[in-house]
């Protein structure tokens, strides 16, 4: 059975991949910060489908986490074949409001956590025939959203680090792609006001925002045999945005 590592996946986009994923036969380790009792539901709900996971604590902007992540994930589960890094945070605010310190956790969470995870997945999958990997961006890398600009620029980053590791990776077996979601409905969303929302679905030319499993579903395509020859490609999930 091949196992499978989902950053962030106590909800989400993270928390439906992970459910997806092991529906498909993988088995899952599900990585949270600090929401232990949503990653709990996560495992549970894995469960009772006759799937199994595991929920592993790890903060992903601290190297040691996630060195101890991927040592509790052998262990437990086996070598790693399939990487998902789709935790992230985006305080929003302005760039005059922004300090060093949320910089700082910005980059280490979206930037340096998601390197680390790629460089410690790769030596294991070199070291077993192979596997895929995936980087969860966002539409924002490319046009800067709106009050988040450092979150843009974090994301810009890993979808150039994505592309130059794709080639590195390429001559053993491993793939590595990103998948850009736009507007997805999601608790990010949770404290935005009603004319907020409305504002936001006129915008989207589908008239609705996505659903994480639409998120899941491109990143399972991603990691599986039917997306071979796929490897170094930004996809995007934006609704045509």
């Amino acid at each position: 059975m091949k196992t499978a590592i989902v950053t962030g996946a106590s909800r989400g986009i993270g928390a439906a991949t992970a459910k997806l994923l092991a529906g498909q036969g993988y088995q899952v380790a599900v990585n949270y910060g600090k929401s232990r009792e949503e990653a709990d539901k996560v495992v549970a709900d894995i469960a009772r489908h006759g799937g199994k996971a595991i929920a592993v604590q790890a903060d992903m902007g601290v190297e040691d986490d996630v060195l101890r992540l991927f040592e509790v994930v052998s262990k437990e589960l086996g070598p790693v074949k399939a990487l998902v890094n789709n935790a992230a945070i985006n305080p929003s605010c302005l760039v005059e409001e922004t300090d060093y310190a949320m910089l700082a956790a910005v980059f280490c969470v979206n930037v340096l956590g998601a390197i680390v995870a790629c460089r410690e997945a790769v030596k294991i999958m070199k070291a077993n025939g192979g596997g895929a990997i995936v980087n969860v961006s966002s539409e924002a890398a490319r046009f800067g959203g709106n009050k988040m600009s450092h979150y843009a620029a974090s994301k810009a980053a890993i979808n150039t680090f994505s592309i130059g590791f794709a080639r590195e990776a390429a001559a053993h077996n491993i793939r590595v792609n990103i998948v850009s979601p736009g507007i997805i409905d999601t608790d990010a969303h949770a404290g935005a006001t009603p004319e907020r929302l409305a504002a936001l679905k006129s915008s989207l030319p589908t008239g609705r925002m996505g659903k994480p499993e639409e998120v899941a579903e491109t990143i399972a395509w991603l990691l599986s045999g039917a997306a071979s020859y796929v490897s170094g490609s930004v996809v995007s999930v934006a609704g045509a945005r």
